[in-house]
């Protein structure tokens, strides 16, 4: 699930400088953000578990916000996006368009996962200027909108973040 999701925002938001070295931050970013939204979605064994056994929903809803079409999972080669996850790539968006927020979401990793370090979540969190430079569409505020719009109020509410004056 944090692949198929991690894939899914890297292909709808690539890397703007192109090259392999600038694809791989992207998807670098992309990885750490997904998987602390998805530990901060599935906080325990159980729920990750229990979303591997349910699936996750796939990217239909998403690929129509980003792309006006929704892709059809049917195809051999499209399956991985059945595995997207949609609260994850909204939670993810959320994290990667504000980095306070972004801050605090790894913050309560930390806290609540023992095994969670700072160092883990680098390239989300502390970014350089490489990696902002590849990933400009990726960490554009306005074009996440429509991801991050879904869902940010319940991961801000999981964040205990006053919601009364999210953007």
């Amino acid at each position: 699930m944090i692949t198929a999701t991690a894939r899914w925002l890297t292909t709808a938001y690539p890397s703007s400088n192109g090259g392999a070295f600038s694809r791989a931050l992207v998807e670098a970013q992309a990885t750490q953000a997904v998987t602390a939204a998805a530990l901060l979605r599935y906080p325990t064994t159980v729920d990750a578990d229990l979303v591997l056994i349910a699936g996750p929903g796939g990217s239909g809803r998403l690929d129509t916000l980003v792309s006006g079409v929704a892709t059809a999972p049917e195809d051999e080669v499209q399956v991985w996006r059945t595995w997207v996850d949609e609260v994850v790539a909204s939670w993810a968006a959320c994290l990667l368009g504000d980095p306070a927020l972004a801050a605090t979401a790894v913050d309560a990793l930390i806290t609540d996962h023992r095994s969670a370090s700072p160092a883990q979540f680098r390239r989300l969190t502390e970014p350089g200027g490489r990696e902002l430079g590849a990933a400009t569409l990726l960490r554009h505020p306005d074009l996440l909108a429509p991801v991050a719009d879904l869902h940010r109020d319940r991961l801000r509410e999981a964040l205990d973040v006053d919601t009364s004056n999210a953007a």
